[in-house]
């Protein structure tokens, strides 16, 4: 991973919660949601929490008197987050590392994370600071995408930028979100961070958008592979979403569009 992975800045926080996220990230947020509440914690702290969706579908199932701690490492993104969520006195918005997360020892009941611990720079130092966190028994919930050819659109536009760029095509889809989908290395890293009943389920959803430029938008202009692209050459972006768009168009149709999404997702008790 680049140190320009992390980066969610500028406008990419906005266009990441107005088309990636009912692209690709509401429905699993959904399933996260339900799998967390069917916990019943009363400490919730969720980290790598984005622009919020599973901050939104998860704090109308938690107990009036739950605690819910959320917590990005870009504060734009969290900032974000904040404006989208109604006024919830449960609930604490700080930045924080999920490196070293700042929390007492055994402070939560459950630890959840949406595609975050594809970002880690050491997931099992990751791993061991939400086993720390955790009180003894507490849940640790999360997902990661499988790999890019199970996650059809995001396939389509990596291959489509090979055009604008055929000398130094951007990766970032396929090295970094895409890029923790080995189920053997999850549940060794977590065993090694000291979890224990490690279960794994690989879940299929449906990507879907009112046209295909909306899905090339949301690739190259919401994720930090705007930044790549603009790296290589600023003057290109609009270029790349419209070769993106037009690759798509010609695959899947011009109107409606949907195809497969696929992530694990992983349950560990502390």
């Amino acid at each position: 991973m680049l140190e320009t992975d992390k980066v969610f800045a500028g406008s990419i926080p906005e266009n990441y919660d107005r088309y990636m996220v009912p692209l690709i990230f509401s429905p699993f947020a959904t399933d996260l949601a339900q799998r967390a509440a069917s916990l019943a914690p009363n400490a919730v702290l969720e980290i790598a929490a984005g622009t919020g969706v599973v901050t939104r579908a998860l704090a109308p199932k938690l107990s009036p008197t739950a605690s819910f701690m959320v917590t990005d490492l870009n504060q734009p993104m969290l900032d974000y987050a904040a404006t989208q969520q109604a006024p919830d006195s449960r609930i604490t918005w700080r930045q924080a590392d999920a490196m070293a997360l700042p929390f007492e020892d055994a402070s939560f009941d459950l630890v959840c994370c949406q595609f975050g611990a594809m970002f880690f720079p050491d997931r099992t130092t990751a791993y061991r600071e939400a086993r720390r966190v955790l009180k003894p028994g507490g849940h640790f919930l999360f997902n990661v995408w499988d790999r890019i050819e199970e996650n059809i659109f995001a396939n389509d536009v990596t291959n489509a930028l090979v055009k604008i760029f055929p000398n130094d095509p951007p990766r970032f889809l396929a090295r970094t979100p895409h890029g923790y989908h080995d189920t053997a290395l999850i549940h060794s890293e977590l065993e090694n961070a000291g979890f224990s009943r490690v279960t794994i389920e690989t879940r299929a959803e449906q990507s879907r958008a009112s046209s295909p430029r909306i899905v090339a938008i949301a690739y190259c202009q919401g994720t930090p592979l705007r930044k790549e692209i603009e790296a290589r050459d600023a003057s290109k972006l609009d270029a790349a979403t419209d070769c993106a768009a037009t690759a798509l168009a010609e695959k899947h149709g011009t109107g409606e569009v949907a195809a497969k999404i696929q992530a694990h997702v992983i349950m560990a008790v502390a």
